[in-house]
């Protein structure tokens, strides 16, 4: 009985010290921040086995297809002019050595976009995103973090790979015909094209967060990317087509992404502030409805 009357009655700040929530140190270690946010991002991508395998697929896109164009017009491709303009040659494909060896971005574009929308549409789908926002409240920390990590893994990859295609294709095209890193916008270019998809993989990450379901923010990136600039130049008015069609993100990559941007087209920086502001207002859209709507 003594023995009972000896043992302290345990208090609610007994249990808080125990548990660890008053100390100073713990509240440091476990306090959400948008580095912990970014770096619980990064695990997340990381850790699943499609994040690479989409990366490795865009990788082989890229560079396989600039390979191939290589191989199927040597010999038939003319050495840039004046300025890194192409001239002009027999064959039926384009004879823009830069460009040929960036064929695969058409297609690495969908690739990097889709990851971009299942970076966030996934989340959605397999109810995780429940625990995600039940773990960083504020909720806008998450959509910048993934973009973040999208961003930076996409630019990464895509820069190194166009540059791995454009250096394949120089080779296979052979002295005369192909074009050097240090001639007029073939480094633009080169560079260009892996902020390009950069860029697309981050339309997707912002259609992902607004639409929250993937087929859905998927047919909106290639209508956005693919059907818009063809279906929108065949039936608007001339006038309008000039004030429309140059904004759409694909068309205003194109002034940065080829030695020669088309004719029509915007210049290289208005196009990549074109882009950029795609970006930027899509993410900003998504950010909001994040804030209001329910997970």
């Amino acid at each position: 009985m003594s023995a009972a009357l000896d043992t302290p009655i345990p208090t609610r700040h007994d249990a808080s010290d125990h548990a660890g929530l008053r100390d100073a140190a713990t509240v440091n270690t476990l306090r959400v921040t948008f580095p912990r946010v970014v770096r619980s991002e990064w695990y997340k991508f990381a850790s699943l086995r499609s994040s690479w395998i989409t990366l490795a697929v865009a990788v082989v896109v890229l560079i396989g297809f600039g390979v191939l164009a290589a191989l199927v017009t040597t010999g038939d491709v003319t050495p840039s002019g004046p300025n890194g303009q192409p001239g002009p040659g027999p064959g039926g494909f384009s004879t823009d050595p830069t460009s040929l060896s960036l064929s695969g971005a058409m297609l690495a574009q969908i690739v990097l976009g889709i990851l971009g929308v299942l970076l966030v549409s996934g989340e959605y789908s397999s109810g995780m995103i429940r625990a995600t926002l039940a773990a960083v409240p504020h909720r806008l920390p998450v959509l910048w973090a993934k973009a973040l990590v999208i961003g930076v893994v996409s630019l990464l990859v895509s820069a190194a790979a166009a540059l791995a295609a454009f250096l394949a294709a120089q080779q296979i095209l052979g002295d005369g015909a192909n074009a050097s890193l240090t001639d007029h916008g073939v480094l633009r270019a080169v560079l260009g094209s892996g902020g390009y998809l950069a860029g697309v993989a981050l339309l997707g990450v912002a259609l992902g967060a607004l639409l929250r379901h993937a087929a859905g923010a998927i047919g909106a990136l290639f209508g956005l990317l693919l059907l818009a600039p063809a279906l929108l130049g065949a039936i608007l008015p001339s006038s309008w087509k000039d004030a429309v069609v140059p904004y759409l993100p694909s068309n205003a990559a194109s002034s940065f992404t080829s030695v020669v941007p088309p004719h029509g087209m915007l210049s290289a920086t208005a196009g990549a502030a074109v882009l950029a502001g795609w970006v930027v207002i899509l993410l900003a859209a998504a950010a909001v409805l994040l804030r209001r709507r329910d997970a």
